[in-house]
């Protein structure tokens, strides 16, 4: 793949202060774009924002909670604003609560946190493609990926029901989209990554943890970059014939 394979291009990632976000930030600065970032952390956003503008990459950061579409809405236009139009969406925003690891069974599931994952994880799609996508069908171009899970596709019970459900639920409507806009010239696609060494992996049970290490052909964690060169991968002039899929970044672990 070119080292400039989305030269002039304009990337919005969402959930871009965390571990997985900002390695896919720094993938698409490297080969040649521009990138919004957008956070629901304030501070952690602007430090990556000046970071990555002090090593020469052209970004934008804006605050939003992906879950609000008034916020996500502001958000792009403000990214919109100071780099251009966005051709291409990363909605990598998720939250998976950890409860010092303990079970959380749906019996016993707080509504008020089941709403609030739904909202990040999966609603949050939906507001960024719905306020991005109009922009790609009347350039008759873009790419979208969503940030799914392994934990949509099989029993985890390291995971709650709220976390596998919206990771499905992406699934689903990566397909659709892919169905709706690839007339229009737009691709959309789906990761499935399995145990990455990030922060909020890092919160779980080392012992968990372990076992999965045990059970992935690897032996291994994986690594946040690895995430964001396959995403990357997707979005490239190289892949696009690639729509409609979900491909696992699990170093094995679960396959299907």
């Amino acid at each position: 793949m070119s080292t400039l394979q989305h030269a002039g291009r304009v990337v919005l990632v969402s959930g871009a202060a965390g571990g997985i976000g900002s390695a896919i930030a720094e993938a698409y600065l490297a080969q040649g774009a521009a990138v919004g970032l957008v956070d629901f952390d304030a501070a952690a956003g602007e430090r990556l924002a000046q970071r990555l503008a002090d090593a020469g990459g052209r970004v934008a950061f804006a605050q939003a909670d992906v879950g609000s579409y008034a916020d996500c809405e502001r958000a792009c236009a403000s990214v919109a604003g100071a780099l251009g139009p966005v051709d291409t969406l990363v909605a990598n925003a998720g939250i998976s609560p950890k409860h010092a690891g303990k079970p959380a069974p749906v019996w016993r599931m707080d509504p008020a946190e089941w709403r609030r994952v739904v909202d990040v994880n999966l609603n949050g799609v939906f507001n960024l493609c719905r306020l991005l996508a109009p922009g790609m069908v009347e350039r008759r171009f873009g790419r979208i990926v969503a940030m799914s899970s392994v934990a949509g596709k099989a029993y985890l019970d390291i995971v709650a029901a709220h976390y596998a459900a919206t990771k499905a639920g992406l699934i689903g409507l990566t397909r659709h989209l892919a169905g709706e806009l690839g007339p229009h010239g737009i691709t959309v696609n789906a990761l499935a990554p399995g145990r990455i060494d990030t922060p909020m992996v890092a919160g779980a049970p080392a012992a968990a943890n372990a076992a999965v290490v045990d059970a992935t052909p690897l032996r291994r964690l994986g690594t946040p970059h690895e995430v964001a060169h396959a995403c990357a991968f997707l979005t490239s002039t190289g892949a696009g014939f690639i729509t409609g899929q979900v491909i696992d970044v699990a170093g094995g672990w679960l396959m299907t």
